[in-house]
């Protein structure tokens, strides 16, 4: 709501008017606007972005699926071609590294690139790390960051592993796949592997789906897994126990990325090439809502504690922040601009978000800027509008006219 009844009745330089009431007014006139801003979901003056750089990291760096451990607050980042996983401690940003992970070759669109760990998922006490360079998974400790065993994702086909996810529900490890070369044929399937010994893995069974699975969502709650199917414009649920698919939707797009979820209200979010659209899992993946965010996304996700979508959208070098309501739909919060390249985002604590910055070689950090009232007239703040320079402007005139001592 637009409260600007105030300058109708009277300017705050109006003769007799004190300091007093001047800067008032001035102040409320910079808060209501603020306010505006906010409903209008422009507000991306209260969000900042500060790089993380990687170490080693001396140009491009392959990154994708990265994962954030609520327990200990670490972000852990495989970068792949450095051969390590990269960990960011969420509270200083200072970053360790563990070293000494495979490196090898394997074909993308043709060509030959050198990668090595490029996923992570948050296990019991334990990070697990999809290797495609060698086309393995390792244990690490949450802990100490000692790297355990190693095994093969698979001991009789060629394939390397995409994304990684621990299903505590079943305390197994599913695992969507690549070829190492060539046909895909081998890929299309999920891989599952026995974590009942979060430190030693073990082959259980495949999945066999009619493409290539990209993306993945895990609800423990009521025992689903769900995955994209790359051409085939579909989005599934799997039964965790029975490994069975149990329903198959249609988001409305041939180009699905990655998926996010809110549990508690079974909102299950598809990211598309430039859109992101909310299903209703309770209902037979009822199309409730989507929002635009410019072209380029990848991974996406949700924070359940302040119920905020986040997706980067690496060729429009934004980052768009949409709060879900409870009929699941979309609110704009904020735009907020990034680098080009930056895709992939993972939810940190409270309103924190991290995205990768492949080209670069480097982590991307978003905070949200301090809620206290005073810090939107820091003359420091992104809040440098139009505005903000007219507040500072009233209080010059006010200052040169009204010598009151004003620090």
């Amino acid at each position: 709501m637009k409260l600007l009844f105030y300058r109708r009745w009277f300017s705050p330089m109006s003769s007799g008017l004190g300091f007093a009431t001047a800067a008032a007014i001035a102040l409320m006139e910079i808060a209501l606007a603020s306010v505006t801003a906010t409903e209008d979901g422009t507000a991306d003056i209260n969000y900042e972005v500060k790089p993380i750089i990687l170490p080693g990291a001396t140009g491009a760096v392959a990154l994708d699926y990265f994962a954030h451990d609520r327990a200990t607050g670490k972000v852990w980042v495989p970068a792949s071609n450095t051969g390590s996983v990269d960990v960011i401690d969420g509270n200083t940003d200072a970053v360790s590294q563990i070293t000494g992970f495979p490196t090898g070759e394997i074909e993308r669109r043709g060509r030959k690139i050198t990668v090595g760990p490029t996923a992570a998922s948050i296990g019991d006490g334990v990070i697990y790390i999809g290797n495609r360079g060698n086309a393995t998974l390792c244990v690490v400790d949450a802990k100490t960051l000692t790297r355990g065993e190693c095994v093969p994702v698979s001991a009789d086909r060629p394939v390397t592993p995409d994304g990684v996810v621990y299903v505590a529900a079943t305390r197994e490890i599913w695992v969507t796949l690549r070829p190492k070369a060539g046909d895909s044929t081998p890929a299309k399937s999920l891989e599952i592997l026995d974590a009942s010994d979060a430190h030693h893995l073990k082959p259980k069974t495949k999945i066999p789906l009619e493409n290539l699975a990209e993306g993945y969502a895990v609800d423990n709650q009521h025992r689903l897994f769900y995955t994209n199917i790359e051409d085939a414009g579909a989005t599934v649920a799997i039964d965790v126990r029975t490994h069975n698919i149990v329903a198959k939707w249609n988001p409305g797009s041939s180009d699905l990325q990655g998926l996010a979820l809110d549990t508690a209200r079974r909102f299950l979010f598809v990211a598309c090439s430039d859109h992101v659209v909310s299903l209703d899992a309770a209902h037979d993946g009822k199309i409730l809502d989507s929002i635009q965010t410019g072209a380029g996304l990848d991974n996406i996700d949700y924070s359940p504690d302040v119920k905020v979508l986040y997706a980067a959208a690496s060729q429009t070098a934004t980052l768009t922040i949409a709060e879900v309501g409870d009929d699941g739909k979309f609110h704009l919060k904020a735009t907020v601009p990034t680098v080009k390249g930056a895709r992939g985002v993972v939810a940190g604590k409270g309103e924190t978000a991290y995205l990768i910055d492949p080209a670069e070689g480097r982590m991307l950090k978003l905070t949200r800027k301090s809620d206290s009232p005073l810090s939107i007239f820091s003359k420091n703040n992104w809040f440098a509008d139009s505005r903000q320079r007219r507040f500072w402007s009233l209080l010059a005139v006010v200052k040169s006219t009204h010598p009151i001592p004003f620090g």
